[in-house]
């Protein structure tokens, strides 16, 4: 039998969301404070994926500018009825307003609504639509018990609107006494029950899948006498895959089950620079309970033939009109820095004040790591002035990245821990052109560069990647690597020109 590997998302893709119309389904999964945010993800045989755009590609459809690090999108669900698309999301930390909005569209790939605002507290919003014709919404939401406490809440969701309606109802509070992070809900009618569907434990090494069971949907519900029907918190650090949880059901044309899901693969100890990715799993029905198979590194596939998208290629020369799908930037640009068309062929950007500590939109495109082990490179023609900077940047957040870039002063790799900048190597003056690159092994992170045509040299020694991943640095994201252009608080009209990115796992890599 055919066999795929986990994850089918790699990188950072956290709680994702899955449905189905007829024999295509799509999949959304959490972008905090990245922009474009919210990927929408298409596939035939919920294996292989392809990006076929964002729901939030617009700066002016909600307000995530001066999001935090780790805050901004949160858990969106997806969900298709009377052939339209309904996307439920909450901000997080937002200056102007936090809470719970909807995107609608016709077309998965969009163009998307702008952002239309809901009440209700808390966070994870999930859709409901009955086979009654009416729709439902649930959400998390502390409740001040005891500290990780949550309820689920349920009201009436009317999509013509569209607004939260009518009285609300408190349908679950966990698994267990003294259950904590009951999250990320999700409901679904099977033969005639209502199943509610959670995340347990807290998004780490605890987490976990628990179902419950309604003759209506609201209420009251039963848990299921096997909760937790999915985790690996028994299994210890040395597993390959942990933190297994936040998960979204669906049903295959053929009547097979399965289930998307996040989970985590440690490099070292619970260190996980690549994030929480998406998993895929069995699950099947017994005395009318879920019950899902573990979450396996390799496993057989669904019953539909496989259907792979053409290969993505390993490098980028800029020469689209438009960056590439899988570039990001932190939070919504409000003027245009980057252009693909003032030099053919180069991605050039703007030479900006805004630096990657500063909670603002700096010079920097980005994809995510996807691979324990992978090698990036790009070519940099820049000559530099006073404090500017230009080259390749690996990004966890405001206080932890690394960067190896060109100066006026030369080459120098740098690294910000704990919101502390130190200078780990220099070389130079190089001239100006040169490659700069990064490689990864696990743990261990090496940047090199090459003065053309020589061979690429490493500068300085190797770097800990535990700094870079979400248990050291906090917040919920992986790490992502990029293009990256700063004169650190002036003012200046330089630009510096990138003419390819190629990024490639290394051989062996999952």
């Amino acid at each position: 039998m055919t066999r795929f590997r986990n994850p089918i998302l790699s990188g950072c893709h956290p709680d994702p969301s899955i449905c189905r119309v007829g024999d295509d389904y799509y999949l959304v999964t959490s972008t905090f404070e990245w922009f474009p945010g919210l990927p929408v993800f298409h596939s035939r045989d919920l294996v292989h994926w392809r990006r076929i755009g964002h729901a939030l590609d617009r700066p002016d459809q909600l307000p995530l500018d001066g999001v935090p690090a780790s805050g901004g999108l949160y858990a969106p669900t997806l969900r298709h009825h009377d052939g339209r698309f309904h996307l439920v999301c909450t901000l997080v930390d937002g200056p102007e307003w936090s809470g719970h909005f909807v995107l609608t569209a016709d077309d998965p790939a969009g163009p998307w609504s702008d952002a239309h605002r809901l009440d209700g507290d808390g966070i994870d919003p999930s859709l409901f639509f009955d086979d009654d014709g009416r729709a439902w919404c649930t959400g998390t939401r502390l409740t001040g018990r005891y500290e990780g406490h949550t309820e689920i809440w349920l009201r009436e969701y009317d999509p013509a609107v569209p607004a939260l309606v009518g009285e609300e109802h408190v349908i679950w509070d966990g698994a267990v006494k003294g259950a904590i992070w009951s999250e990320g809900s999700h409901l679904y009618k099977v033969d005639g029950r209502y199943h509610l569907l959670t995340a347990e434990g807290g998004t780490a090494l605890d987490h976990a899948v628990t179902t419950a069971r309604a003759d209506a949907v609201t209420g009251p519900y039963e848990g299921n006498p096997r909760n937790p029907v999915l985790t690996t918190r028994h299994l210890g650090l040395d597993h390959p895959i942990v933190g297994t949880g936040h998960g979204d059901l669906v049903e295959t044309p053929d009547g097979e089950w399965w289930m998307v899901l996040l989970a985590m693969r440690p490099h070292h100890a619970d260190r996980c620079v690549l994030g929480r990715e998406t998993f895929l799993t069995s699950v099947r029905w017994e005395d009318g309970w879920p019950l899902a198979a573990p979450v396996e590194p390799v496993r057989d596939v669904p019953s539909p033939p496989p259907a792979p998208w053409p290969a993505e290629p390993a490098c980028d020369h800029f020469d689209a009109p438009d960056l590439a799908s899988e570039w990001n930037m932190l939070r919504p640009p409000r003027e245009k820095w980057w252009s693909l068309t003032e030099r053919p062929g180069h991605l050039r950007l703007r030479v900006r004040p805004e630096t990657l500590a500063d909670v603002a939109n700096p010079s920097f495109v980005g994809r995510r790591q996807e691979h324990p082990d992978f090698a990036a490179f790009t070519a940099l023609q820049f000559t530099a002035s006073d404090d500017e900077q230009a080259g390749l940047a690996l990004v966890q957040n405001g206080d932890f990245h690394v960067l190896l870039v060109s100066t006026s002063r030369g080459l120098r790799l740098l690294e910000r821990e704990q919101g502390v900048e130190t200078v780990l190597a220099e070389a130079g003056p190089v001239p100006g052109r040169v490659r700069l690159g990064f490689e990864a092994h696990g743990r261990w992170y090496r940047a090199l560069y090459a003065v053309e045509p020589g061979p690429p040299v490493p500068l300085g020694g190797p770097l800990d990647g535990d700094m870079l991943s979400s248990q050291v640095a906090g917040g919920f994201t992986g790490v992502y690597i990029g293009l990256y252009a700063t004169s650190n608080g002036r003012a200046t009209a330089n630009h510096a020109d990138f003419d390819w990115f190629e990024y490639r796992p290394l051989p062996g890599t999952a």
